[in-house]
């Protein structure tokens, strides 16, 4: 059996049947963490409400939060429908569920918060039944739910599986030459991406990429990697094939 993996989807079902067909045809274990950006930005459109973003998340006032949850619900339903048609039985689920998230409010950006806790038992007894969990990234504290960054909720739960993370995005991973596909740096440690950080090698929308795909590493994960979406992708970036994986040591390449 291939490796078990903690993939990070988008939220957006456009283009997503090849995506569906990957993923459904992986041999191994997989945990699903998928966003919703592109559906809830039209559901609150269609509310009446504007879309407002610091330092790329999505500020979220409390009257906004039940927008927010519908959209990203609606949307691990039609994964999972869209999985288990391909023959891999899908479930799912939200951080609410068996109170799998735990979070932490940033006050400043509304009921947006981080994840500071998982609870993994739920995931695992899904998957030791045959079922394939997608986790919608909304985490709860005290006062209720809390929209969390799919990027970092995924981070949090690849750690707490001590699984690897991969993070698929629409570019085959950091270029050297940002503007160069055949540029893709194949294997990065922390210490490698800071230097290009300063070099403004990575830049843009890559650098919360890259951060979460090292917040995936610190929380536990043995290695991460950022990738594009498409057939074969995922035993790619396993043999190290594929994307740019990041790992805490030069040692720690793929074969």
């Amino acid at each position: 059996m291939s490796e078990a993996l903690l993939v990070k989807v988008g939220g957006s079902l456009r283009g997503a049947e090849a995506l569906l067909n990957e993923l459904a045809a992986y041999p191994g274990p997989l945990v699903l963490v998928h966003g919703g950006g592109p559906e809830i930005g039209a559901l609150l459109a269609r509310l009446g409400y504007e879309s407002r973003f610091v330092g790329g998340l999505r500020v979220t006032p409390k009257e906004q939060v039940e927008a927010v949850e519908m959209a990203l619900y609606l949307t691990g339903k039609r994964l999972a429908e869209g999985l288990s048609r391909r023959g891999r039985k899908a479930i799912a689920l939200s951080g609410r569920d068996a109170l799998c998230l735990r979070g932490r409010a940033l006050p400043e950006l509304g009921r947006v918060g981080e994840v500071v806790g998982v609870g993994a038992g739920l995931l695992l007894d899904l998957l030791e039944k045959g079922y394939t969990p997608l986790l919608a990234p909304i985490a709860l504290d005290e006062e209720g739910p809390l929209n969390v960054n799919a990027d970092t909720a995924a981070a949090a739960v690849a750690g707490a599986l001590g699984w690897p993370a991969l993070f698929l995005t629409d570019v085959e991973g950091v270029y050297r030459d940002p503007t160069d596909p055949k540029t893709r740096l194949p294997h990065l440690t922390p210490e490698e991406v800071e230097a290009l950080k300063r070099q403004g090698v990575i830049q843009g929308g890559m650098i919360p990429k890259v951060e979460a795909a090292l917040a995936a590493l610190r929380a536990g994960a043995p290695w991460a990697a950022i990738a594009k979406g498409g057939p074969g992708v995922l035993e790619g970036v396993r043999l190290g094939q594929a994307g740019t994986r990041f790992t805490l040591g030069a040692g720690e390449k793929p074969a």
